[in-house]
């Protein structure tokens, strides 16, 4: 494999270490996949093979996992804007129109929490304030406050809905580290 690529032989802590812009979309993959423990200081030594084989993976889940992975080292990103994919777009909208709020936008922002500095957090957003800065993505206006453009900037916001639950999940490549329960982040 290229050195620039995810193999078997990687450690968890490798991948992230060697990945720290796509390390949150790395970790929810492999959640996704059945790798729970991601998030876990113990299993970060772990190889991905091996890790994979402690579950009963077999060897066609491990290669098709990553071949996961390394698509998303190939995903290009737009680093001037913040993003909704058309899932998280749809569900937004759906939200909205629930809540009888249909044309508002989506407030994105942060606040201090956490055992690693930050929380992301989501809300409506009538209109824009003073100071905000507004993104169109998918038909959704997104709000953010113009101090936190730095530390947010880039960011994709998603939305999954899996065994273990749904949600809207966001992917910060300005993020350099997380906590294990994966609620908090710092830059």
């Amino acid at each position: 494999m290229q050195a620039s690529m995810i193999s078997r032989d990687m450690t968890i802590e490798e991948i992230f270490k060697r990945f720290p812009g796509k390390s949150q979309k790395l970790a929810q993959e492999m959640t996704n996949a059945g790798l729970h423990c991601v998030g876990c200081s113990a299993s970060t030594w772990e190889t991905v093979e091996a890790g994979m084989y402690g579950h009963g993976f077999t060897d066609e889940e491990i290669d098709s996992l990553l071949g996961r992975l390394n698509e998303i080292l190939t995903e290009q990103e737009d680093l001037s804007t913040i993003t909704l994919t058309a899932k998280a777009a749809a569900k937004f909208q759906e939200i909205l129109s629930s809540e009888g709020k249909s044309g508002w936008g989506m407030r994105f922002g942060e606040k201090a929490a956490g055992c690693s500095g930050f929380e992301y957090f989501l809300d409506y957003s009538e209109k824009a304030k003073e100071g905000d800065m507004v993104f169109e993505s998918h038909g959704v206006q997104v709000h953010i406050q113009e101090k936190s453009l730095p530390r947010l900037i880039g960011s994709v916001i998603d939305y999954v809905d899996g065994l273990q639950g749904a949600g809207f999940k966001i992917s910060n490549p300005n993020v350099r580290s997380s906590c294990g329960c994966g609620s908090s982040h710092g830059y």
